[in-house]
């Protein structure tokens, strides 16, 4: 790990290992070769992991005693001269204290009430992913329930009702979005000089994991019977929406159901919230409404003993109640935030907004934000961020310090390959004396040498298939989401569908990836024949489109998955709107001649063809 109070310490940093609560009780109430955990946890702990566990925690209170003795800066204070604290909910000497005394639980979550995150979005996420690199254990938390309430925060009027399969479509997107950008931080910081570590922990939640199983009676019980009506008439939200078109009840309960995000997340250790500056209110409603579950929680009130006498053994004094800190958000020159519903929103999407145009976005950005979005956009150090903006000063016509800016957060989102085009395809289009025939030269020049160099696949093949085909990878995707006309998906064999949709590079590839359980189906197959939010995925058995037809949500989407990372939201559009629109894809100028992408007839598969 390199910048930790400006590379104080690293080998501190380096060596740490993950101690949760659970652990860390484990390992002083016992000393034993073989140790049983509490709460009727069937696994053992070893000498040897309780001797990581024991050198973990000596290191880390090590490491919290020279923050105390001033030999160090507190991750407080690393987050305020990055500019990343807005607002705390709770005294920051306190929450300073608790994030120097332990590796306490942090999480961020996003409804997916678009198809894409877009760069406003990104702040509390890089906050978040700062700790992470530091050794705090991490949630990145998908609203899956709380989409379809809808936040009412900086609205005039209720939101337009989405549809159930829209929804759908967006939590898939964004689930798969947040999974990238997860793994893109770990490869992102090891450029940098972060060394991946075993406490480095991180989660993806999604909040119908807890309220598919939550009853009106426990949330009522639990939460709904302490909460006063007259606080929640007062946030400035309720009373400009009372004074308009009004409020639903439904809005009106969005903070308590994010709390109860919250609890479900406390009680795993996460103590802090990360949000928008526009959270304050939700943030603050959060942090009361744990508290007050938590105190009249007899199951939590009797672990909490528990762990207070174990703090006082180990002489820890951090506070167990909850926090949270807003992020500034991102606004334009003219003061206006960045969003869908301020109709400017920059999409991480690449097939909403492209890397090259993310790359010039940046660009293009105030010089007077460009020094904030280095430091809340990117791990740079602050020292090289300084230089950056002196060598701006010297000569403004490079803009040096966005280019910088643009290199990086086109990295961190879509990959260095990305980045690196992006680049590339920026300087060829404004240097001066350049052809559009130098500019498809260098592109094709590019591209060659990547595939000399096996960087990129020229076509995909499945691993299943093929034992030297390259592992798939987050940042070697293409489009998310995409259309295809109805024609070429409702009565077709799959293997057909999985080749229109380029998640195969012909029909038979299509056919074995099919018998070999490779292709799997984003449904449930139960009786409404929908899949939920929970995002479940079922491998295909067949070729047969009619028995798969189940998994088409409203006629109109189909959500399919080849590997971890490979995945293709199918939004069904008619013919002719399809053809209007001047798109393409395998099958669709070839659909009468019945050859697959290679020019090779496919023959119609027998019985003998179907996955077992």
């Amino acid at each position: 790990m390199s910048t930790m109070a400006g590379h104080q310490s690293a080998g501190l940093a380096r060596r740490s290992l993950f101690l949760c609560r659970t652990c860390r009780s484990a390992f002083l109430d016992a000393h034993t070769p073989n140790l049983r955990l509490p709460a009727g946890q069937a696994r053992w702990i070893t000498k040897r992991h309780i001797d990581k566990i024991k050198i973990a925690e000596e290191e880390w209170q090590l490491q919290a005693r020279q923050i105390r003795e001033g030999k160090m800066k507190s991750m407080m204070t690393l987050l305020e001269e990055r500019g990343y604290v807005n607002q705390i909910v709770g005294q920051r000497e306190e929450f300073d204290e608790l994030l120097t005394a332990r590796r306490v639980g942090i999480y961020a979550g996003i409804d997916p009430t678009a198809p894409s995150m877009h760069v406003g979005h990104m702040v509390p996420f890089m906050a978040l992913a700062f700790l992470y690199i530091h050794g705090y254990s991490v949630y990145y938390l998908l609203g899956g329930v709380t989409a379809a309430i809808g936040d009412p925060i900086g609205r005039t009027t209720s939101r337009a009702q989405m549809s159930p399969v829209q929804r759908k479509a967006n939590v898939a997107a964004m689930h798969l979005q947040l999974k990238r950008f997860a793994a893109s931080v770990d490869q992102y910081a090891a450029r940098r000089g972060y060394q991946r570590e075993w406490a480095w922990k991180r989660s993806l939640v999604n909040n119908v994991q807890w309220w598919t199983k939550t009853s009106a009676k426990e949330f009522l019980e639990k939460l709904g019977r302490f909460i006063r009506i007259g606080p929640m008439l007062g946030r400035d939200t309720v009373k400009t929406r009372l004074e308009g078109d009004g409020m639903s009840f439904a809005e009106f309960s969005y903070p308590l159901a994010q709390a109860w995000d919250w609890w479900q997340l406390y009680q795993r250790g996460v103590q802090v919230q990360i949000g928008g500056a526009d959270q304050f209110g939700n943030i603050l409603a959060g942090v009361e409404s744990v508290k007050t579950i938590a105190k009249n929680d007899h199951e939590y009130q009797s672990e909490k003993g528990r762990n207070e006498a174990i703090d006082k053994r180990i002489g820890q004094r951090a506070s167990d109640e909850p926090f949270g800190f807003t992020v500034p958000l991102l606004t334009t020159a003219t003061g206006e935030k960045f969003g869908k519903s301020a109709g400017n929103a920059v999409w991480l999407d690449a097939g909403m907004t492209s890397p090259f145009q993310l790359y010039q976005f940046f660009l293009r950005s105030d010089d007077a934000n460009v020094e904030k979005y280095l430091k809340l956009l990117t791990f740079l150090p602050l020292p090289e961020i300084t230089q950056l903006m002196q060598e701006h000063e010297k000569d403004q016509s490079k803009r040096i310090p966005h280019h910088k800016l643009a290199q990086e957060f086109v990295e961190l989102v879509h990959g260095l390959e990305a980045a690196k085009q992006a680049e590339q395809e920026h300087r060829q289009l404004y240097t001066k004396g350049v052809t559009l025939a130098d500019i498809a030269q260098g592109i094709e020049k590019s591209q060659k040498a990547e595939m000399e160099a096996g960087q990129v696949e020229q076509t995909f093949i499945n691993p299943l298939l093929n034992k030297h085909a390259q592992p798939t990878n987050w940042d070697t995707q293409q489009n998310t989401t995409i259309q295809l006309p109805r024609s070429l998906v409702i009565g077709q064999p799959l293997s057909r569908v999985v080749w229109s949709a380029g998640l195969v590079s012909s029909r038979a590839e299509g056919q074995r990836l099919i018998n070999a359980r490779g292709l799997y189906m984003g449904a449930k197959a139960d009786a409404k024949g929908g899949m939920d939010e929970a995002l479940s995925f079922t491998p295909a058995k067949t070729h047969v489109w009619e028995i798969n037809q189940k998994y088409v949500m409203d006629e109109k989407l189909l959500i399919l998955r080849v590997g971890k990372w490979k995945m293709k939201i199918i939004n069904i559009i008619p013919d002719d709107e399809y053809h209007a629109s001047g798109q393409t894809c395998p099958g669709w100028e070839t659909e009468e001649q019945g050859i697959d992408g290679s020019g090779s007839e496919v023959p119609a598969p027998d019985a003998t063809s179907v996955g077992r």
